[in-house]
């Protein structure tokens, strides 16, 4: 299953966001019983998920922590019944306790967005396992980022980001997690205005010369509000940025980046078949 996640593929892969959290930006305690989390993720995986990844921790900024058996009550059910029924599962978590029995359970991926700053033994526990790790661009945790939102040295946030995750990957590496493991996420958002999430995706090729595969998650983020504000400046609400982030989730298959992390699963794939379709793909 593993090898599957890095097999060569004409399309992107798309994650599935399955937040079991209340106060989630996006859609905050839709999914907070298991019960509904876990119909979620199968409604998902119908879309056309290639990864489902269950996350019990907003990072939505300004949020703050659960308890870590708040965090576990939340992921672990659900985790276990979608892996139950053979879906391959990420787990969001900056906790290795968290990780580790979420791996227990079934999850084949940590998707770390704190890429280790925040539970450095989380790196020690996915090297144990041999898993999947997706090293996010983070630099505090969301009730105070927003203060570290600043890239004033040479290359800009560009330059920034691929340092900083380039520091990522070798402690990464010094742990025991093998390169053909390392994901790696430019992390739009986190401790970023909206003029730095538009570079990061203008150079897409610059992250993608650090020599790993991509995750890149815009889906229904504060910056496409912000693109699509009204003429009063007001933003454009949360569920009524779709459009938008299907035009960037084309941009990303065109970079050739290895995954889309969405909301939106059945938006995103169909831009896709559609855009392979004209391209001269046959269907997968």
């Amino acid at each position: 299953m593993t090898a599957d996640l890095f097999a060569p593929r004409s399309r992107p892969r798309l994650m599935g966001v399955v937040n079991v959290t209340p106060d989630s930006f996006s859609d905050g305690g839709r999914w907070l019983e298991p019960r509904d989390a876990i119909a979620h993720g199968r409604e998902l995986l119908a879309d056309g998920a290639d990864i489902l990844d269950i996350g019990g921790e907003s990072t939505r900024p300004g949020a703050t922590r659960p308890l870590v058996e708040e965090e576990l009550g939340r992921v672990l059910p659900v985790i276990t019944a979608l892996a139950a029924d053979g879906a391959v599962v990420s787990v969001d978590t900056m906790r290795a306790e968290v990780a580790e029995a979420a791996l227990a359970a079934g999850a084949t991926v940590v998707n770390d967005v704190s890429g280790g700053l925040a539970d450095p033994r989380i790196l020690e526990v996915v090297a144990a396992a041999g898993a999947p790790y997706v090293a996010m661009h983070w630099r505090a945790h969301a009730d105070h980022m927003r203060d570290f939102a600043v890239y004033d040295g040479p290359g800009g946030v560009v330059a920034a980001v691929c340092e900083e995750l380039s520091a990522r990957v070798r402690v990464a590496r010094a742990a025991g997690i093998a390169r053909e493991q390392i994901i790696l996420d430019p992390g739009l958002g986190f401790a970023k205005r909206p003029e730095h999430n538009w570079e990061l995706l203008r150079h897409l090729d610059e992250l993608a010369a650090l020599g790993y595969p991509l995750l890149v998650g815009a889906s229904r983020k504060t910056f496409l509000g912000r693109l699509l504000a009204d003429r009063g400046g007001t933003p454009r609400p949360v569920g009524m940025r779709e459009h938008a982030n299907t035009a960037i989730t084309l941009h990303l298959a065109q970079a050739g980046v290895w995954g889309v992390r969405v909301h939106d699963v059945r938006a995103a794939s169909d831009a896709l078949r559609v855009a392979a379709r004209l391209g001269g793909e046959d269907q997968e």
